[in-house]
Order: C-alpha cells, then sequence, then structure tokens
C-alpha cells in the first residue's frame, strides 16, 4: 500500500525493476510527444495529473495527499535531479 512505502528513505536505486521499466516508458512518451511538437512543460503537468489521478483510484485520496505531502523535501533535496549537485 501507498501508505505504508517511506519514499523519503528510497533511494532511486532501490526501486524495483518494474518501476524502472515504467520510467523508461513514461521518458519514451515525453521524447515522442516532444518530437511532436509538445511543450515538455505540458506533458510534466500532464504527467503529474495522470499519476496522481491514479494513485487516488488505486490508494483513496489521503494515501495519494500524504505521499504529495513528501514531495517537497524529496525535490529540495535532489531526489528528482538527473544533474550534479553543486
Amino acid at each position: 500500500m501507498l501508505e505504508d512505502y517511506d519514499y523519503r528513505e528510497a533511494p532511486f536505486e532501490d526501486v524495483a525493476e518494474e518501476k524502472r521499466m515504467a520510467l523508461g516508458y513514461v521518458v519514451e512518451a515525453f521524447a515522442e510527444a516532444q518530437l511532436d511538437g509538445l511543450d515538455a512543460d505540458c506533458m510534466a503537468q500532464a504527467a503529474i495529473f495522470a499519476a496522481f489521478q491514479e494513485l487516488v483510484a488505486t490508494y483513496g485520496e489521503e494515501a495519494a495527499a500524504e505521499f504529495a505531502q513528501t514531495l517537497p523535501e524529496r525535490i529540495r533535496t535532489g531526489g528528482f535531479s538527473v544533474a550534479p549537485r553543486h
């Protein structure tokens, strides 16, 4: 269950292979959309919306909201950064 998983303590390398594959599909979808002329920001917002829609459908509003509350700290500490941090 979503609420049973502590996302703050799980580095990307510990994510299951299935999640790695899913990320690959999303990255490919972004690349294809950009080739079709869609803005990356538009794709990012649509992806976030679709992801939270699925999380709410699967785990409920409260669990999804609790997960969302972990995002600011993860963002600030580089949890989603691909470039080296200075």
